[in-house]
């Protein structure tokens, strides 16, 4: 592996001598080594595209995001290939899709032998560190459902993060627990997400003088909804507040409580990103430093009537994203409308780093697009639900789904046919299905040939759920799998 990284290096010195050549002469491999970008992404947990101010929310508070987007790259069309926690993080980690790395189910186990975002660039010199929530440990088969969510993760199942203090998974936001790299359990002091920041800027002050990579994976604004710290909840009056209008009337009431828990810890995390900023800003280290803001998925907040994800709405799948790089992109915003999906995020970050993306990555680089000052060119990502389960199990109406989200339409099939298709420009609230509608046929035809070209690439046969738990050796949690033995001969 580092032979083949090492012809990589020499490579790019061969073709891009700017990235190593200056014009008082050849630089040392010390100058080399600090000129490489650091990476930082902050990720925070159920955060939908929807609810920031930078894209035209004006009732939730995020100035320091809002500051954040005037100087990045917003991508209108961040797409969430799999809404939910694990698939998304296995997904982005190693740059595959969730039915070649495994995790399409939560709490199971990214295998070891994945190549991950870490290990590729702690083999280019960069130290490596993950601050926050995990989900990538997972039980083996037989254990008990969540058993591993309050124990250490080993240190050979870290993925190649050495700078380490995290919580496999956790939903209480307040004291709440870690591990360093020891295995020592420590307490995050008060509202977790103010004292990992700190820890993240403590991070960034001892590796300033050598290229980092750092991962800071918030848990909120993933519920529960009200912990959020009192003078955060004291913002948003819940009475005052407008739901979307796919928002159910008999669930309006209860929709504009949840949201004001909700933007609560929004904007207490939003603070938080603003001291990291400032940290970022006086470790002198802001202009040559990649920094990503994004959420894994989003969340349903009773529209259609429902929380949490899984669905392919707008609400689940939609995410925010923002990229800044001052060093290539300037200090400018620019909005990137076509989508890019979970897979596509590791290469492009490695392209921008000027690193080779191995041949186990399976998503498409963008950088070459994004530092021509381009659009991406991409007319569809992927999205996919392979084995529906807890929040929407079958026994609820969860389906297995495979689908696209283009920057105007999305279309979905389960295993019946076609199900979901909505023009989202003139229904943005996905209020009108159009599928099968003859006065939308040709353009119903055309999506499904993308989409079959997509399960084509990514060789994904679209097979009932039981298939894939079955050739992954996995067990369903909580009784997930109860549904009829007819479900395909049943209606809609």
């Amino acid at each position: 592996m580092k032979a083949k990284y090492l012809l990589t290096f020499f490579v790019f010195a061969l073709f891009f001598p700017q990235l190593f050549m200056s014009c008082s002469g050849p630089k040392s491999l010390d100058q080399v080594q600090k000129t490489k970008p650091n990476v930082i992404i902050i990720l925070a947990d159920q955060w939908r595209a929807q609810e920031v101010g930078y894209m035209g929310n004006t009732q939730i508070k995020t100035p320091n995001l809002d500051k954040l987007a005037s100087q990045s790259l917003i991508f209108e069309n961040s797409i969430t290939t799999m809404a939910v926690c694990a698939p998304w993080r296995a997904s982005f980690l190693t740059g595959q899709y969730p039915l070649t790395h495994g995790v399409f189910y939560n709490d199971k186990p990214l295998p070891n032998e994945a190549l991950t975002m870490a290990e590729i660039y702690k083999d280019q010199g960069y130290a490596t560190g993950y601050i926050g929530k995990w989900h990538l440990n997972g039980h083996e088969r037989g254990e008990h459902p969540f058993s591993a969510r309050d124990l250490p993760v080993p240190k050979d199942r870290r993925q190649g993060f050495d700078y380490w203090k995290v919580r496999e998974v956790t939903h209480n936001y307040n004291n709440s627990f870690y591990f360093d790299e020891n295995d020592v359990k420590h307490t995050w002091e008060g509202y977790d997400v103010f004292p990992q920041t700190d820890s993240a800027i403590s991070f960034i002050q001892k590796n300033k003088e050598n290229p980092f990579v750092l991962m800071l994976s918030y848990g909120p604004p993933h519920d529960p909804y009200f912990s959020a710290p009192q003078e955060y909840q004291d913002m948003y009056d819940a009475s005052t507040l407008e739901v979307r209008p796919n928002v159910p009337l008999a669930y309006q009431d209860s929709a504009r409580k949840v949201l004001a828990g909700y933007y609560a810890h929004a904007t207490a995390i939003d603070f938080a990103i603003g001291n990291l900023l400032k940290g970022l800003e006086e470790a002198g280290v802001a202009d040559n430093t990649i920094l990503v803001f994004t959420s894994e998925h989003g969340d349903m907040l009773m529209s259609k009537g429902v929380l949490k994800k899984q669905r392919p709405y707008d609400e689940a799948i939609k995410v925010p994203m923002l990229i800044r790089y001052p060093a290539k992109f300037g200090t400018k915003s620019r909005h990137i409308i076509d989508p890019i999906g979970t897979p596509d995020l590791l290469p492009t970050l490695l392209g921008l780093s000027a690193i080779a993306s191995p041949e186990s990555i399976e998503g498409k680089d963008f950088s070459g697009e994004l530092l021509a000052g381009k659009d991406l060119g991409n007319e569809a990502t992927l999205i996919m639900l392979p084995v529906p389960f807890h929040e929407w199990k079958f026994s609820n109406g969860g389906r297995e789904f495979r689908g696209i989200r283009t920057k105007r339409y999305t279309y979905v099939k389960d295993l019946k046919g076609p199900w979901l298709l909505y023009d989202n420009e003139i229904d943005p609230f996905q209020e009108n299905n159009l599928v099968n509608n003859p006065a939308v046929q040709d353009l119903q035809s055309q999506l499904e040939t993308m989409l079959m070209k997509k399960l084509e690439a990514t060789k994904d046969t679209f097979l009932p759920a039981d298939e894939y738990m079955t050739r992954y050796n996995y067990l369903y949690d909580m009784q997930d799998s109860v549904r009829k033995v007819n479900y395909l001969d049943l209606g809609r």
